[in-house]
């Protein structure tokens, strides 16, 4: 990243390229991270969406409709609804209608499902914390501090800045 705002410099010298400093960190952090696959999700036959729906379904403790999961997980309705298939045809999830809303699904782990996740997320935990290690624990802090209220202004005001 440093490369690349120094030859925006070059070129552009009165160019204010913070904004591009902090922003293109965040994406080649993600791509990073994103070719990495977590490892013990893929060793378990699990990607990160899928395994998102799964902890979805598992830490709210309760049954949840496909439009509620897109919520919980940031996803679209149609990327749920293809995940909820392969997932549920690998019997990790059921499907239940709703007794007074025919059009209404709700969804639940299965035993297999509950167990899966039980078992991969302290392996996952463990992967992301030897991702992190070579920042001490304050420094995680603080980044997980900068990056929520990042995230919070975002979620905040993204759709006024599409306009």
């Amino acid at each position: 990243m440093a490369a690349v705002v120094r030859q925006w410099q070059t070129v552009q010298p009165g160019l204010d390229t913070g904004p591009m400093e902090i922003i293109g960190r965040i994406n080649r952090c993600a791509a990073l991270l994103q070719q990495a696959e977590d490892a013990p999700l893929r060793r378990a036959g699990l990607s990160r969406p899928e395994f998102d729906l799964l902890g979805a379904l598992r830490r709210t403790g309760h049954e949840l409709t496909p439009g509620e999961l897109a919520r919980e997980t940031f996803s679209s309705g149609a990327a749920v609804t293809k995940r909820l298939k392969q997932l549920t045809e690998r019997g990790l999830v059921e499907r239940r209608g709703d007794t007074r809303d025919r059009r209404v699904v709700h969804l639940r782990l299965t035993d297999t499902g509950r167990d899966l996740v039980d078992g991969i997320l302290p392996v996952q935990l463990a992967y992301e914390t030897a991702v992190l290690s070579g920042l001490d624990g304050p420094e995680q802090g603080e980044l997980a501090a900068l990056l929520g209220e990042l995230l919070s202004q975002l979620e905040g005001r993204l759709g006024v800045l599409r306009a």
